[in-house]
């Protein structure tokens, strides 16, 4: 009884170093590409590697009942998409931007950072034009998430305060909100109920 515990114990402990693994670059591997190189060799970029790892792992702990799995394709995605960057003329400063964004989008879907508060705006004089948004100021740069209808946008703060998702943004003045949701959508005039 003893040992089947403990191989039990061992193999569950293997499967989370294999998963940390599958998300950190291996610096002793000798079939790295061309963004996992310039990673190892930069101190910051390796320090954010070890970062969204550990990011990573308490999101996939919070993910473990997601249905269906999302988290593992998204992630796969990502490190495609990130070395996607030797492309660039800036290939560090694409890497960096995308791990920061990572990190950020982790730490606000599955709320490993306080959300600082949540609003209802009521869009366009219609109380069935809604959209729910809950705030965090604490991730980098600052996230909020949406939600309108069956959608959800994750959006990032600008410079202007602004915040900009794939074809979604917000922003707010006077406690008037200005929303525009789709591709060239038009624009939306909503207030917090």
């Amino acid at each position: 009884m003893k040992l089947s515990l403990i191989v039990t114990m061992l193999l569950a402990t293997a499967q989370l170093q294999a998963a940390a693994a599958d998300n950190q670059i291996n610096c002793q591997a000798k079939d790295q590409g061309t963004i996992d190189k310039l990673i190892c060799s930069d101190p910051e970029l390796l320090e954010q590697d070890q970062q969204l790892a550990e990011v990573y792992q308490q999101a996939l702990a919070k993910a473990v009942n997601e249905k269906p799995p999302m988290l593992k394709t998204e992630q796969r995605g990502w490190v495609k998409g990130k070395a996607e960057c030797w492309k660039q003329d800036d290939k560090r400063a694409c890497a960096a931007e995308l791990y920061t964004l990572r990190i950020a989008e982790l730490q606000a879907r599955y709320e490993l950072v306080p959300m600082s508060k949540r609003l209802l705006l009521s869009c366009g004089n219609n109380p069935a034009n809604e959209i729910s948004v809950r705030y965090y100021p604490t991730t980098t740069p600052a996230t909020l998430i949406a939600d309108y209808g069956d959608q959800v946008s994750l959006m990032y703060q600008q410079a202007d305060q602004t915040y900009v998702g794939r074809n979604e943004k917000l922003s707010e003045q006077n406690e008037v909100f200005t929303v525009q949701w789709g591709y060239e959508a038009p624009l939306q005039s909503c207030i917090a109920k």
